[in-house]
C-alpha cells in the first residue's frame, strides 16, 4: 500500500473547543440549547511554515477555532452529524488542509441512563474521497 498524500502531513489539533448550540431532534434542545465540544484535527504539510516562519503558509488555528464555534452557533440541526459535516467543511475551506477529522462531543444529551459523553467523529478529504493504492504482481 502506498501513501495517499504525495508528501508526508503533519497536525494540528484543537481540542475541547466550547459552543453553545441548538441542536437536537428533541423541542427542549431547540428551546433551551446546550454546550457542545468540539475537536478538530487537521492534516496539512507544515514544512513551508517552519521553513519560512510564515503564518501565510499554515492555518491559523485562532481564526480555525473561531470559524468552528461559529459553525457550531449558526442554525439549528437536528442531528450532531450535521454540525461534524458543517465544521468539517470550515476546516477544509483553507486551502492547506489535507485531511480532517472532527468530533461533536454532546455531553448533555438527553439520555435516561448515566453516561460520560456522547460523541461523533467523522474524517473528511480535501479531494472528497480517501485514495489507497493497492499493488499485486511483480513490477
Amino acid at each position: 500500500m502506498t501513501a495517499a498524500f504525495d508528501s508526508p502531513l503533519d497536525t494540528i489539533t484543537l481540542t475541547g473547543l466550547r459552543a453553545s448550540g441548538f441542536h437536537g431532534v428533541l423541542e427542549e434542545e431547540r428551546r433551551n440549547g446546550q454546550v457542545f465540544v468540539i475537536d478538530v484535527m487537521v492534516h496539512l504539510d507544515l514544512r513551508a511554515a517552519a521553513d519560512t516562519d510564515d503564518l501565510e503558509q499554515t492555518v491559523h488555528y485562532g481564526a480555525l477555532a473561531e470559524d468552528v464555534v461559529a459553525a457550531v452557533e449558526s442554525d439549528p440541526v437536528d442531528l450532531i452529524e450535521t454540525v461534524a459535516e458543517r465544521v468539517a467543511s470550515v476546516a477544509l475551506a483553507h486551502a492547506s488542509v489535507k485531511v480532517v477529522v472532527v468530533t461533536i462531543h454532546k455531553p448533555s444529551a438527553p439520555i435516561t441512563v448515566p453516561f460520560d459523553d456522547v460523541a461523533v467523529t467523522i474524517t473528511r478529504f480535501a479531494d472528497a474521497s480517501p485514495r489507497t493504492t493497492i499493488g499485486f504482481g511483480k513490477r
